[in-house]
């Protein structure tokens, strides 16, 4: 059985380089994709798919409130924020929101699969560079 993963953000480019990384993993399915918070939570809930990857600079919803939304809606979704920023604030906020996962754009790919399978295990994942 595949695990299903749903990726928003706004850049094409982003959510293209993703897919491609994530679906030549095996077991991994994308199953929808969104360019902004607001769909991602809608298309999220619809899908219900096993991880969703949320930017947190997302137009007409950013990804900390979008988060808050589909743990609400489906706490069963694990959900892993990618970022440019490091902050403590932004880290908290999103882990608070219901993100079980922080990864810095800067080192996603190398990140998000090991990410992935440490969220679906239940545990917290926070990028090493953070």
């Amino acid at each position: 059985m595949s695990t299903r993963i749903f990726l928003a953000d706004d850049h094409d480019i982003v959510r293209e380089g993703l897919r491609s990384l994530l679906e030549e993993e095996d077991g991994f399915e994308v199953v929808g994709e969104a360019a902004n918070g607001r769909a991602a939570v809608e298309q999220a809930i619809e899908l219900q798919p096993d991880v969703a990857t949320f930017d947190i600079a997302m137009p007409e919803l950013n990804g900390i409130e979008a988060t808050t939304r589909l743990h609400q809606a489906c706490p069963n979704v694990k959900i892993i924020i990618l970022s440019m920023y490091s902050t403590q604030e932004y880290i908290f906020r999103a882990l608070r929101a219901g993100a079980l996962g922080y990864i810095l754009k800067e080192s996603a790919g190398a990140e998000i699969v090991r990410a992935i399978r440490m969220v679906l295990e239940g545990h917290r994942f926070v990028s090493p560079k953070v």
